[in-house]
C-alpha cells in the first residue's frame, strides 16, 4: 500500500512537470524506506529566506548545471518560470552570461559558481550576499546549491543521469554551454 501511495505521488509530479521520475520509482522498488528518507531533502530544497527569487533560482540552476543533468536543469527552469522568474534572466543563466543578469540574479549566480568551484572568490561574494540580504541569505543560497546537486548525483548513481545539452526556456530550446 505504501508503494502504491508513493508511486501515485511520483506520477502526479511527473505529469505536473513532464519530468521522468524513473529514478524515484527505482528507489521505491529497492527500498520504500530509502525513498522516504531521501524525500526529507524536499524542505531543504524549498528553503528560501531573505534572498530574491531570481538570485535563489540562479544558484539552483548553477548547482544543477554543475552536475551536468539536463532533465534536472530543465525541471528547475520550469519551476523558476512558474514562480515568475523572467525568461531573459533564465536564458542568461543557462548561457552562463552573468553579465547579462539583473544585479540580484548576478550576485546569486556568481556566488553559486564560486562556491561550486571552491574558489577563493566565494569569500568576497559571500560578504556581498551578507551585506545585501543578511545572515540567512548564504544559508538560502547554500541550500539551493546543495539541493540542486543532490538529485542529479542520485540519478547518475542509479543509472538515470542524462547530460545537459539543451534546455527549454519560455518554449524555446537553448544550448547549454559547458562550464569554463
Amino acid at each position: 500500500m505504501l508503494k502504491s501511495f508513493i508511486r501515485a505521488r511520483i506520477g502526479k509530479f511527473e505529469r505536473a512537470y513532464d519530468y521522468d521520475m524513473s529514478y524515484a520509482r527505482d528507489l521505491v522498488d529497492a527500498d520504500p524506506r530509502a525513498f522516504l528518507i531521501f524525500n526529507r531533502v524536499i524542505p531543504l530544497a524549498r528553503y528560501r529566506r531573505d534572498v530574491p527569487l531570481d538570485a535563489w533560482f540562479a544558484a539552483k540552476i548553477v548547482g544543477s548545471m554543475s552536475e551536468d543533468c539536463g532533465p534536472c536543469t530543465q525541471l528547475v527552469v520550469q519551476m523558476a518560470e512558474r514562480a515568475g522568474v523572467a525568461a531573459d534572466t533564465l536564458r542568461a543563466i543557462i548561457a552562463r552570461r552573468p553579465q547579462d543578469l539583473p544585479a540580484d540574479a548576478q550576485l546569486g549566480y556568481r556566488f553559486a559558481e564560486a562556491a561550486v568551484a571552491h574558489s577563493l572568490d566565494a569569500d568576497p561574494l559571500r560578504a556581498q550576499v551578507l551585506r545585501r540580504w543578511g545572515r540567512r541569505a548564504p544559508v538560502s543560497l547554500g541550500f539551493a546549491l546543495v539541493s540542486a546537486r543532490i538529485f542529479p548525483t542520485l540519478k547518475y548513481a542509479l543509472g538515470h543521469g542524462k547530460t545537459c545539452a539543451r534546455v527549454v526556456v519560455a518554449g524555446q530550446a537553448q544550448a547549454v554551454p559547458q562550464a569554463a
